[in-house]
């Protein structure tokens, strides 16, 4: 065998952990690659798109891609070349953080300190893409090394062993992470990063104690975090409601719009490019005054559509950016509190939390309009007001309705739904590479 030198553009594991310079610059190459990567880069192929058409907020403009068709009509074939992106791009992430663990773990040089900020950094969009993973998936496969040799005839775990290994990587960066975001921007993972998805997995779970308790831990830091009156202002870059963004610099500065702005926006005058639109039976849901439906909602003549218009950038090159993809933030966790408190018999402090999210919609508080209602009636309310705040963002539709048991009713209409749709299934061409990966029921 020949030894060669790596390529000059390059750096080998054992050079990048000499220095902490090294090491940051990885880190900040695995955030770029979120805004890269199919399955968080929020464009045509990613998690908000593929999983959104499976709910009932937005749907395709032509029948003419059979992929995206298959998501839409819950006919997902093992073979969808959509399917396997979000599925390969995940793992392509989970590699590169393990790699990422493996060489600051064996970097004796490091001060032991900024090596666990790195980790609980690493540790947290592990926990992040397994989350993700076992939502679409059930039972994936667990890989927390980089031995191609074990990973390569992995076989599933069950998601009880998955979301163990959430919960323990996000208990772990909750510790590590700093207090404060690398120079100021609302791109890296603090502390409160990490509570606000720890809330959403705790909700998950139905740890509702726990829920609530790390919603409130991000709730009170008012000295970071508020809800903003100006709904146009919430998906700017660093916004006061932002938690974690992804920054477009990742695509490595050619462009500068965020995934989302530049496909859920359909031009006034090249709408022939469009893609997707927002279902009519989601348009009706709002109130005329509602503030979500004047500023997140657009309309193209052309089309006669409606379409997601939280960003307001559809291309762009400019510097500063003016946008980032929202990951994490505000308006999310009010709701989760809402629910956690309401599940733990605190109808009061849920639609305090309830209200709060009606008033920045400009939506009288059901505090003054019906003080009365039930838990069931302020059950749906929060899951109305989740579908009204979240759509479009990150599948939280569909996974409300399967963690709620509400799939079925609500997409049951559809003659080819069938209960196995709640799994998506196991990419064939993975399965034939490793003749250990079952595949989900139904496919």
């Amino acid at each position: 065998m020949v030894d060669l030198d790596p390529p000059a553009n390059q750096l080998v594991r054992q050079e990048v952990f000499k220095s902490e310079a090294t090491v940051e610059s990885a880190m900040t190459g695995i955030y770029y690659q979120l805004f890269q990567l199919e399955y968080s880069n929020g464009g045509r192929s990613s998690i908000t798109t593929m999983a959104g058409l499976s709910a009932d907020n937005i749907q395709t403009i032509s029948t003419g891609n059979v992929s995206r068709m298959q998501f839409q009509e819950h006919e997902i074939d093992p073979d969808n070349i959509e399917n396997l992106s979000i599925w390969s791009s995940a793992y392509n992430m989970i590699y590169a953080v393990n790699s990422f663990l493996e060489g600051l773990q064996n970097a004796d040089n490091l001060e032991q300190s900024f090596k666990n900020q790195m980790e609980g950094q690493a540790r947290f969009v592990r926990a992040f893409t397994y989350f993700y993973l076992t939502n679409l998936y059930g039972d994936v496969p667990l890989i927390l090394k980089t031995d191609y040799r074990e990973n390569q005839l992995a076989s599933r775990t069950s998601q009880i062993d998955i979301y163990d290994q959430i919960l323990a990587d996000l208990i772990m960066a909750e510790e590590q992470v700093p207090e404060e975001y690398w120079n100021t921007e609302r791109t890296s993972i603090n502390k409160q990063v990490v509570r606000a998805f720890l809330s959403r997995v705790y909700l998950y779970s139905e740890n509702w104690q726990e829920a609530e308790k790390f919603s409130s831990l991000v709730i009170n830091d008012t000295g970071n975090y508020g809800l903003l009156e100006d709904l146009d202002e919430v998906f700017l870059a660093n916004s006061a409601e932002a938690i974690w963004q992804i920054s477009p610099i990742g695509a490595g500065g050619l462009s500068t719009q965020t995934n989302e702005g530049n496909f859920q926006i359909i031009d006034p005058i090249f709408s022939f490019f469009a893609a997707i639109k927002l279902e009519e039976p989601f348009i009706a849901e709002f109130d005329s005054i509602d503030k979500r439906f004047q500023n997140w909602v657009g309309y193209n003549e052309a089309l006669d559509a409606h379409y997601v218009h939280k960003y307001k950038v559809r291309l762009s090159n400019q510097f500063p950016i003016e946008e980032y993809s929202m990951v994490l933030r505000l308006g999310e966790q009010y709701l989760i509190r809402a629910e956690s408190r309401l599940e733990q018999g605190d109808l009061a402090g849920a639609l305090q939390d309830v209200d709060e999210i009606r008033l920045r919609s400009g939506l009288q508080p059901f505090a003054e309009i019906k003080p009365e209602i039930s838990e069931m009636e302020l059950f749906e309310e929060i899951l109305l007001q989740r579908r009204k705040e979240l759509f479009s963002e990150w599948s939280h539709r569909w996974f409300d309705l399967k963690r709620t048991g509400q799939a079925g009713q609500v997409l049951g209409e559809d003659p080819s739904w069938n209960t196995t749709d709640l799994l998506y299934p196991i990419p064939e061409s993975e399965r034939k590479k490793n003749p250990n990966l079952t595949q989900n029921e139904g496919y």
